[in-house]
């Protein structure tokens, strides 16, 4: 038997084992009900389409359209690894350089404990103020990509149209100098913006953004009088669909280790594999423990309270995931992910209320002993596993280290190392913020057949917004891009005929229209 076979069977045996003998209060599914009480579906295309036009700023992005994409190939042509510290602070130096050239009066270079972060400000006099986020760090680069150098930020002639491949082009130096891009042609044509902005920007989101606190906190007073956040983002398929997503989950991320000690094992270095006659195994005891956390299939946490502080949809997200479910197709999303069916069989919207309100507990990695070629018996002396939990809405990290720490101290894994590496709350805007409407109403202008998620089952630092700053939040643009973290990224410049995805003409127009829209909200 292998390696990697053993481990799992020691996995669902051990699950098993732990949950005959220890679990017997668990038995009912910790779940809570999650029954809707409306059946009623969220319509984006009810919200007004943008009506407003501003033709002399059109014509300027399409009168300096070579000159935008040559911006765009600017920033991706920098390097921005946060990973290995590759141009960080070239990066840095660039996007300050670049806020000060479009006129905004205060610009600062923030420096944290790890990568420095950009502060700017533009002041047009106006009623309303926007923060813009954005992230300059970029993803270590694959061996197979289709062209020589991610980084060369090449035009290259796609399925789909002309594309920017590149490192960072869709994620996210692309739609980002878009958006200045944007801004700066509302300057040439107009003179002036419709609102104020604030740029707050980071060089280590690829790292969880683990200072991105300390970058906002010299102007945290200043930006909790803005009216609204807002991240630049492509978020088309190449058909010219959209989901807006309103938020994401939160995130804790750990390691577990067991170590021999006092409880058994051995404490010094690995011995002979013949001596588990005598010995304790802290490699099956790390396994035992993580198995003690999960009903034996691994799909329902058994940490006492785990599920009781997540919120219950309202009934405002209620009407979000009937109109979600509408639209989904289960099969087509398997098929993309190569997984053959949902956990239980689930489908449709009890799927997607799976995935969205459900905290999860995952293996990210685990490791212990020997994983050469070959054969050599010994009984490890640590084991570690990587482990996150994804965070809805109402569970917070704290609690959830604590309830994890309890559930093993309970269940006598008092010796198991819980190592906190880092974790951050969920974060949600609701769909009737004047924002969020806005917002819509410039995606329906532009016709783009629009769907409107609570939030993402996956997890961003945005609370910075929502909560520390108590600002509404909202990530997204007309454009579409793939390959982010992978081989061949790129982003639609050019779109071919028949793709309805917006090119970067479009792009930056319907920037343009989000930023008067903002600047008119109220009135």
């Amino acid at each position: 038997m292998t390696r990697s076979r053993l481990l799992a069977s020691c996995l669902l045996l051990s699950g098993a084992c732990l949950f005959t003998a220890t679990t017997g209060a668990h038995a009912e599914n910790p779940r809570p009900d999650r029954s809707f009480s409306t059946s009623d579906a969220f319509d984006a295309s009810e919200i007004p389409a943008y009506a407003g036009s501003h033709d002399a700023v059109y014509a300027r992005i399409d009168a300096d359209l070579d000159a935008h994409v040559a911006e765009l190939q600017r920033w991706v042509r920098q390097r921005s690894i946060s990973a290995q510290d590759d141009g960080i602070r070239d990066m840095a130096g660039l996007v300050a350089d670049d806020l000060r050239a479009l006129g905004f009066q205060q610009v600062e270079l923030v420096e944290t404990p790890g990568h420095p972060g950009v502060l700017g400000h533009y002041d047009a006099g106006a009623e309303r103020t926007l923060v813009v986020y954005m992230m300059y760090d970029v993803q270590p680069i694959e061996d197979n990509w289709r062209i020589d150098d991610p980084f060369a930020g090449e035009l290259v002639e796609h399925e789909l149209g002309t594309v920017l491949m590149a490192r960072g082009a869709t994620n996210q130096k692309g739609p980002q100098r878009a958006f200045l891009n944007a801004v700066d042609a509302i300057i040439k044509a107009q003179g002036q913006l419709p609102v104020n902005l604030y740029v707050v920007a980071e060089g280590e989101e690829e790292l969880g953004s683990p200072n991105f606190g300390a970058v906002v906190a010299p102007w945290a007073d200043r930006l909790r009088e803005a009216d609204g956040a807002f991240f630049p983002m492509n978020i088309q398929n190449p058909a010219g669909e959209a989901t807006l997503n309103l938020g994401v989950k939160g995130i804790i991320y750990f390691e577990l280790e067991s170590r021999g000690g006092a409880w058994g094992g051995p404490a010094r270095a690995e011995v002979h594999g013949s001596l588990k006659a005598l010995v304790d195994s802290p490699a099956l005891r790390l396994v035992q423990a993580i198995a003690s956390m999960t009903s034996p299939d691994g799909n329902t946490i058994l940490i006492p309270g785990y599920y009781d502080a997540v919120q219950a949809p309202t009934v405002a997200e209620q009407r979000l995931v009937n109109a979600l479910a509408l639209a989904s197709n289960d099969r087509q999303q398997q098929e993309a992910l190569g997984v053959s069916r949902w956990i239980d069989g689930d489908e449709g919207r009890d799927a997607l209320v799976r995935n969205l309100y459900d905290p999860t507990l995952n293996i990210d990695g685990i490791w212990s002993g020997y994983t050469g070629e070959g054969v050599k018996t010994i009984l490890p002396h640590v084991a570690t596993a990587k482990m996150d939990s994804r965070l809805p809405p109402g569970l917070e990290p704290d609690e959830a280290f604590r309830m994890l720490r309890a559930h093993l101290d309970a269940n006598g894994f008092e010796d198991i190392v819980v190592r906190p590496m880092s974790g951050y709350p969920a974060a949600s805007t609701p769909v009737d913020d004047p924002l969020v409407q806005a917002s819509i109403g410039v995606f329906n202008k532009y016709g783009t057949r629009l769907r409107v998620a609570p939030w993402l089952a996956g997890s961003a630092p945005f609370h910075h917004f929502t909560r520390s700053l108590g600002l509404p939040f909202v990530f997204g643009g007309l454009g579409h891009g793939s390959g982010a973290h992978a081989p061949d990224e790129y982003m639609l410049v050019h779109p071919a005929a028949g793709v309805e995805a917006a090119g970067l003409a479009a792009i930056e127009k319907s920037y343009v229209d989000m930023l008067f829209a903002l600047g008119a909200m109220g009135d």
